[in-house]
């Protein structure tokens, strides 16, 4: 997959794609069926299937002072996308002159005249321009005027009412209930991130811990979690681990703490991937390190127990 980041000025190697277009925060499984309306399109028309996202986030530059809210990385969502087919993923700066287009302008300066699409695919509820005054059905009548096809996917969710989006992914880690924000992603929750150097507090009672700043992700709830950690060398670790801000030995800002089941290796400077598997208690304090150490040996168990089945 190639990353692309601009749409200005592009070869008419990186032009003329059938491209889904949104914030694609987390890639769940709403909008991998507006992807797939995009393949579909790709797929008819014999050309490359692409994606169409922001970096930063609209919100972010919308509302800088808000509170973290992203579901996964840049990098995460390229991961995610690669299973799906896509060939580029357009990740095009969200900048003033983004923000201050209109809707007819980005439909014709952006996608028509910069990256030449050949299709465009949205969800129901998708809006652009200034003001968010662009709808799906605008979009049409500019493509039709541009020379460029749109789908629009149906809202989908779970015959049993699951919600498919990604506030409802939001609302699942909030609550600790991270089956839930798997059904809906398609995959456990992950955080990704640098190891960095913590207090060692944990060596001395023998639980080494790879440590992980939040940075802008979204906060799911505090406290302890069943983990499957991927390494930089492509090795997936169990674990166990301590998310917040930890009140026994408060910190400012949440830190993910993981200890890695029967691992002993420096991971200091490497981006490692930690899913969320199963969340087992919330943050607690404790009468010292023994008891600490009794409760972590507690909480490894009760994780084995949840990865082995």
């Amino acid at each position: 997959m190639q990353i692309v980041r601009d749409w200005r000025d592009l070869p008419n190697a990186l032009r003329g794609a059938a491209v889904a277009v949104g914030a694609f925060d987390g890639v769940h499984r709403g909008h991998q069926a507006v992807i797939a309306g995009a393949k579909a399109a790709a797929e008819r028309l014999g050309a490359p299937l692409g994606v169409v996202s922001f970096d930063p986030h609209p919100r972010r530059w919308f509302q800088p002072e808000a509170a973290p809210f992203r579901l996964m990385t840049a990098d995460q969502m390229a991961q995610a996308l690669a299973p799906l087919g896509v060939d580029i993923l357009y990740l095009l700066p969200f900048d003033g002159e983004m923000a201050g287009m209109s809707d007819a302008d980005f439909a014709e300066k952006v996608l028509a005249r910069g990256l030449g699409v050949r299709h465009a695919a949205v969800g129901f509820d998708f809006t652009f321009g200034k003001g968010r005054s662009g709808s799906p059905e605008a979009l049409k009548t500019y493509g039709e005027r541009l020379g460029f096809t749109v789908s629009v996917a149906e809202r989908l969710d779970d015959a049993d009412g699951l919600k498919l989006s990604s506030s409802a992914v939001r609302e699942a880690l909030k609550a600790g209930d991270m089956d839930r924000a798997a059904a809906i992603l398609g995959r456990p929750f992950a955080l990704q991130g640098e190891v960095i150097h913590g207090d060692k507090r944990g060596r001395t009672i023998g639980v080494p811990t790879a440590n992980i700043a939040l940075g802008d992700y979204m906060r799911p709830a505090y406290g302890v979690y069943a983990t499957r950690s991927r390494l930089a060398d492509g090795r997936v670790v169990n674990g166990v681990a301590s998310l917040g801000v930890r009140p026994m030995y408060a910190l400012e800002t949440p830190l993910l703490e993981v200890w890695l089941f029967d691992f002993d290796s420096d991971l200091y400077g490497q981006v490692i991937e930690t899913e969320l598997v199963a969340w087992l208690r919330g943050e607690e304090s404790f009468d010292g390190l023994g008891a600490l150490k009794a409760q972590i040996d507690k909480d490894a168990d009760a994780a084995r127990r949840i990865l082995a089945s």
